[in-house]
């Protein structure tokens, strides 16, 4: 096969795994190929990253597989990236819980070469203290701040990602959002799909085969007078989740720049990013299952927001 090749999903292979569907004799060939692929980070889902704890995730019609058998740094990633010190909340044999600033991603995206990300800075450590690289639990977008969990092995990892897929952890959220939502505590419910083109999430028919339930619990924390103080809780965690769920319900996050709607004139507080921070963190370690929990204060640009708010 080519050494970048892609394939989109069709309503034949709807319903298979990956790994099964990437060890077909007209792609690698046997499962241990696959699995290899998977280890070394040269399998990609929708343009995200995938590992071996995504091998028996199942695909839907129009998904898009590439495997990228010669990515750059697959057995070393380039030196490109700043070595800049990481806000590491929490570190054992295990885990670890990074404080994300904004503007860093958290892993590395292929449309994105330049750009840094957490998993990147976390491997050159680990490998200078000569140990392997880490393990993605979750993620949270680039230009959102707060709480992001990495493993250190693949058991690990699949721990703590089968806690998530169970809806176990909690998740909770502050973000900034034009308008007050009505009532002031209550539940977002949708089913969203992702348009790859586009790049964004659309809100589809539950009956769409490949639409994904999206839950969240939210309640107003502050009002202000156009704006609002939102904490909110993923039940689901699909990409641009909250961000999608504010917006369909008029309450357009501050900053936010692709989920908008209207003129300009009706978001009129500046910020240079979606004003959306994940302080809280809540999970059962993978090893005795005691209960873990962290919280991330907001950072300096969102204490200057909600202090602008405050005064208006």
């Amino acid at each position: 096969m080519e050494s970048d090749a892609r394939w989109t999903v069709d309503d034949g292979a709807r319903g298979t795994r990956l790994d099964k569907f990437l060890a077909a004799a007209d792609r690698l060939g046997s499962r241990a190929r696959a699995a290899s692929a998977l280890a070394h980070g040269k399998v990609f889902l929708n343009d995200e990253e995938v590992t071996g704890a995504d091998a028996s995730r199942w695909l839907a019609a129009g998904d898009v597989v590439r495997v990228w058998l010669d990515r750059p740094g697959s057995a070393r990633k380039p030196a490109r990236r700043p070595q800049a010190n990481l806000d590491v909340v929490y570190e054992d044999d295990l885990l670890l819980v990074v404080n994300k600033p904004a503007g860093l991603l958290s892993v590395p995206l292929e449309r994105k070469p330049e750009m840094s990300s957490v998993y990147e800075r976390l491997e050159d450590s680990l490998r200078s203290h000569g140990k392997r690289r880490p393990f993605v639990v979750h993620r949270i977008d680039q230009d959102t701040s707060g709480l992001v969990l990495f493993a250190k092995d693949a058991r690990s990892q699949a721990a703590l990602k089968g806690q998530f897929r169970r809806r176990e952890p909690a998740r909770d959220y502050w973000a900034f959002v034009y308008g007050h939502p009505d009532p002031p505590e209550g539940r977002w419910r949708d089913h969203l799909v992702w348009d790859s083109k586009a790049m964004i999430q659309k809100r589809t028919h539950p009956r769409d085969p490949q639409g994904m339930e999206a839950i969240s619990d939210y309640r107003v924390l502050e009002r202000f007078r156009d704006t609002s103080l939102v904490e909110i809780r993923l039940q689901t965690g699909k990409r641009n989740q909250i961000r999608i769920q504010a917006r369909l319900r008029g309450h357009t996050l501050i900053g936010e720049q692709r989920y908008v709607f209207g003129p300009d004139t009706l978001r009129p507080v500046p910020f240079p990013r979606q004003a959306l921070h994940a302080y809280r963190l809540m999970f059962d370690h993978p090893a005795d299952g005691r209960e873990m929990r962290f919280e991330a204060p907001l950072p300096q640009d969102l204490k200057d927001l909600l202090a602008r708010l405050r005064r208006t």
